[in-house]
């Protein structure tokens, strides 16, 4: 069972687990030495939540994700998921760039998983038009990727993800490439969505703003080797106005206090990086016995 505290007061709810970490490790073995990813992380993340994720880069952010979705096995540890319904899928992933098929438009993208599914095409229609006309995209069904801006390439990322109905949605930084207008009008689409559905969601990111802005709980995390440093609750009401929202006092005072905690493993992790990069030019290799300071490899977090 996971606590958090209720938005409308200081009385902490009690809701069934949907994930649960324990002992989590991840290790990758690299051409000179052995790198701690992810160190003795254990999380419970209720149904329903929007968990968001938040830490230095390089701090095993992504193989966390990656474990969760079933594309990494941990070193030790193991991941529960308590699963509701069997004929939905586990999880869905909105990933960091584009992941969209080129040679698809935006209709045939978006009903791509459904399809998989073998969904009835009448069924397919339905959901996929609900969801187009949710995220903006209606007008574009037929359009080409070469045709849309990256905010519109991420809607349908979205659409996509949200169209298969997964007990589990996961984000690694979906809108990290867009400028900040478009993040914030799709801070409010999929906000609006996922009022209408209540998934549980793990969404990665380096915006603290972000991370408030959308998230129930936070988890900050340490610089690498990756563990839980501290976990926060977010206390605004549902359902969310981002910019209304950013006016409130309190969601400042929020997002300094993450901030302040996030600072020093920021930092750490950009004095591990120099290090590691002067210890390459020295001796044309990193330095060993240093086994959780290591770079990770890039297509890893």
């Amino acid at each position: 069972m996971a606590r958090h505290q209720d938005p409308g007061g200081a009385q902490a709810i009690t809701v069934p687990s949907k994930i649960a970490i324990r002992h989590i490790t991840k290790h990758f073995r690299t051409r000179h030495h052995l790198v701690t990813a992810v160190d003795d992380l254990s999380l419970e993340i209720a149904t329903g939540t929007f968990f968001m994720i938040v830490g230095p880069s390089g701090c095993g952010k992504t193989t966390l994700l990656r474990i969760l979705a079933g594309l990494e096995i941990p070193t030790s540890g193991e991941v529960a998921v308590s699963r509701s319904h069997a004929d939905k899928p586990g999880n869905a992933m909105v990933f960091q760039g584009d992941s969209i098929f080129p040679w698809m438009t935006v209709y045939e993208n978006a009903a791509y998983g459904l399809r998989m599914q073998r969904r009835p095409e009448g069924e397919i229609r339905d959901i996929v038009g609900h969801y187009l006309d949710r995220t903006g995209l209606a007008a574009f069904a037929r359009a080409y990727p070469h045709q849309l801006s990256g905010g519109m390439k991420q809607r349908v990322s979205i659409a996509r993800a949200f169209a298969v109905d997964p007990e589990i949605l996961l984000m690694d930084e979906p809108f990290s490439g867009l400028d900040e207008q478009n993040r914030t009008l799709l801070h409010e689409e999929l906000l609006r969505i996922w009022d209408e559905t209540k998934k549980t969601v793990i969404f990665i990111t380096h915006s603290v703003d972000e991370a408030v802005s959308l998230g129930d709980r936070i988890l900050i995390m340490t610089a690498q080797p990756g563990r839980a440093k501290a976990l926060i609750d977010v206390p605004f009401a549902r359902p969310r106005d981002v910019l209304q929202l950013r006016a409130d006092p309190r969601y400042g005072e929020l997002v300094f206090a993450i901030w302040s905690q996030l600072r020093d493993e920021v930092q750490q992790a950009r004095a591990s990086t120099t290090e590691d990069r002067s210890a390459t030019r020295r001796d044309g290799a990193p330095q060993a016995g240093r086994p959780g300071r290591a770079l990770s490899p890039p297509s890893k977090e």
